[in-house]
């Protein structure tokens, strides 16, 4: 293979073609991230947070929703960490479900790939990647281009929120925390092609709103995926039977 068009980590090779199609592919999906990542460089600094410790944050954490109640937690006065580790925790078992259907294609690389594959995986590189495996099959320079635009891209605009905190007193008066959920209904909607995933679609977001009113937490998001994940399952049984 050419050098030039592709590199090694631990006799993995990544070509460089692919990486780069990632990136593109990834670039929509900033439209919502960027702004998001604003908002949690500004919460931030308003829940007594440094400049430094927010912005590491987001280079070690890499983890939206859960930075966003970590640092909600931290402004309401709650400094155990024991406490604010399980709520996040909480918050990101939704990862398991999405490593779990990647790991049939990620357990082929090596583990240091699969290790910084693993960090980078996002609710946002997680539906660019199922895509494409959908379309072409799985390719983990791909996943690779696309996890690291995502990351660098956060990373930047949780800076850039950090240098105009002090200009903004409630980010979240600006409506930018509604960015992500309108670029995850992007990524959705062209997904709905048959039955099985349309009944998904629907039963879970059922399950989140009727969840979200009555259950404690976030338990409401591992609701809806375990549920709907069981109703695809048994729909695309049946579908195979009658085949």
């Amino acid at each position: 293979m050419d050098n030039s068009r592709a590199v090694s980590i631990t006799n993995c090779s990544l070509t460089i073609p692919e990486f780069w199609q990632g990136v593109k592919n990834a670039g929509p999906i900033l439209v919502g991230v960027v702004p998001f990542g604003i908002t949690c460089g500004v919460m931030g600094l308003t829940a007594g947070l440094t400049s430094l410790e927010t912005v590491m944050m987001s280079l070690l954490v890499f983890a939206g929703a859960s930075q966003f109640i970590g640092i909600t937690m931290l402004g309401a006065g709650i400094t155990g960490w024991g406490i604010i580790v399980f709520t996040t925790l909480l918050v990101n078992l939704r990862h398991m479900l999405m490593g779990a259907s990647l790991a049939p294609h990620m357990v082929k690389q090596p583990f240091s790939l699969q290790a910084l594959l693993a960090f980078l995986l996002t609710d946002e590189a997680y539906a660019i990647t199922i895509s494409r495996i959908d379309k072409t099959g799985y390719n983990p320079s791909y996943q690779l281009g696309a996890s690291l635009s995502l990351y660098v891209s956060w990373f930047l605009s949780t800076l850039a929120g950090v240098l105009v905190g002090s200009y903004i007193d409630d980010p979240l008066a600006w409506g930018l925390d509604f960015a992500m959920p309108v670029t995850f209904l992007v990524l959705l909607f062209p997904r709905l092609t048959d039955r099985t995933s349309l009944a998904v679609c629907i039963v879970a977001g059922i399950i989140a709103i009727v969840g979200a009113t009555y259950l404690p937490g976030k338990w409401y998001m591992i609701a809806a995926c375990l549920v709907a994940t069981i109703i695809g399952g048994l729909m695309e049984g049946g579908k195979e039977d009658a085949q």
